[in-house]
């Protein structure tokens, strides 16, 4: 994530989730997305590379 576009493009995909998709927060500087959800893991992950970007866990 390097610009403002991919933090929106992900936050479109998450908002698909609806109400299982509580926060999202996108720091640029240091190219993160954190998401509180109640889904798992690998959901998240799977809708964030359909945005066509690089993507992995970081706990």
């Amino acid at each position: 994530m390097t610009c403002e576009g991919c933090a929106n493009a992900a936050k479109k995909v998450l908002s698909k989730f609806g109400d299982n998709v509580s926060e999202v927060n996108a720091d640029i500087p240091r190219k993160r997305i954190v998401v509180t959800t109640n889904l798992s893991s690998d959901v998240i992950l799977e809708a964030l590379k359909k945005t066509g970007k690089e993507c992995s866990l970081v706990t």
